[in-house]
């Protein structure tokens, strides 16, 4: 089968998981980096953002690159991430050449801060649409999208990893969390610093607020992150409110990468982690979160105990992006 995919090809980002995953499988695969289709300038694609509907700079001539490009290949399938730079145009264009094109949505299409028209009237245009949140199957099929599928998020097991054990870490902390600061989680975060923990914090914007600023780490590797969560006592796991998220890709990767997890209590992380106390800790209220934190910070035994659970647990599941990519194949040919 020959795959080509349309993402981000950067570690760390969806595209370069799902092309480990098809070279896995003996796909020829081949991958187009999204980002082409930016401005080649901050302030570019700042104007494009800003003034143009979320539009890319180079949206049709990232398109006649990704359409020539399977005029050469002749894909079986063309997959998309994200809200993928492909106008709708061209995507009948690429299934009028015999490949099935999909797209895995890993952010949410409706969310205010990402809608963006272009990409709205793109999406009938797929074949099939593999949607990482429950909440917004039914929106793909109110816009036409002919076959919608729940697919979670998963982990690479080369890249999320535990980090040795006779390797040093970085400082130490009481509590870690990797993403971006959301309005909701610094409400969160915030509460926990007042509380008195030691919190360290990687990902974007936490350095524009004086409450954060000292607790930033930077945006960091994976490796950085595994040896930050090999020294912390509890690894924190926030959805997006934005994004209507029952899960994020840190409720895989964090789980992979081992130590002990609080999470925020949905019905996606019940499913991946159990029942309370089983693997991990979950909040609903920021008092809960406060006092679930304090009460792991101070038990290294039930610290432990749930590690080596989770592990245990992540591992006798089909979590991997091996097992995700396999699925979309599968079910896109289905449903042709």
């Amino acid at each position: 089968m020959k795959l080509l995919i349309v993402g981000v090809s950067q570690p760390g980002h969806m595209g370069s998981y799902l092309v480990s995953a098809a070279r896995q499988l003996g796909l020829h695969c081949r991958i187009i980096d999204a980002s082409g289709a930016d401005a080649g300038t901050r302030l570019g694609r700042s104007f494009y953002w800003r003034l143009c509907g979320k539009r890319p700079a180079r949206l049709h001539e990232f398109g006649a690159r990704v359409l020539a490009a399977c005029t050469e290949m002749r894909p079986d399938v063309v997959l998309s991430t994200g809200c993928a730079p492909l106008d709708r145009m061209y995507i009948i264009r690429l299934r009028e050449l015999g490949a099935s094109v999909i797209n895995y949505s890993t952010d949410d299409p409706w969310n205010p801060a990402l809608r963006a028209s272009w990409f709205l009237s793109a999406l009938p245009a797929y074949d099939a649409v593999f949607t990482t949140r429950h909440a917004n199957a039914e929106d793909f099929r109110s816009c036409g999208v002919r076959f919608v599928h729940y697919l979670p998020f998963a982990y690479d097991p080369d890249v999320h990893r535990p980090w040795p054990e006779n390797m040093p870490t970085g400082a130490s902390s009481d509590v870690l969390f990797v993403g971006g600061c959301d309005s909701d989680r610094l409400y969160l975060i915030s509460a926990i610093i007042d509380a008195g923990l030691d919190v360290a914090l990687f990902g974007g914007y936490w350095n524009r607020h004086s409450k954060t600023r000292s607790h930033w780490r930077g945006i960091a590797d994976q490796d950085t992150i595994r040896s930050a969560s090999a020294s912390t006592r509890v690894c924190l796991c926030l959805v997006r409110r934005a994004n209507r998220d029952g899960h994020v890709m840190r409720s895989f990767e964090a789980a992979a990468i081992g130590g002990c997890i609080l999470a925020e209590d949905t019905a996606d992380h019940r499913e991946l982690f159990g029942t309370e106390n089983q693997t991990v800790r979950y909040f609903q209220t920021v008092e809960q979160l406060i006092q679930q934190a304090k009460s792991l910070v101070g038990d290294a035994e039930a610290r432990r105990r749930l590690s080596v659970q989770l592990r245990e647990k992540l591992a006798g599941g089909k979590h991997t992006y091996v097992d995700r990519l396999s699925a979309m194949l599968q079910l896109s040919n289905a449903d042709r």
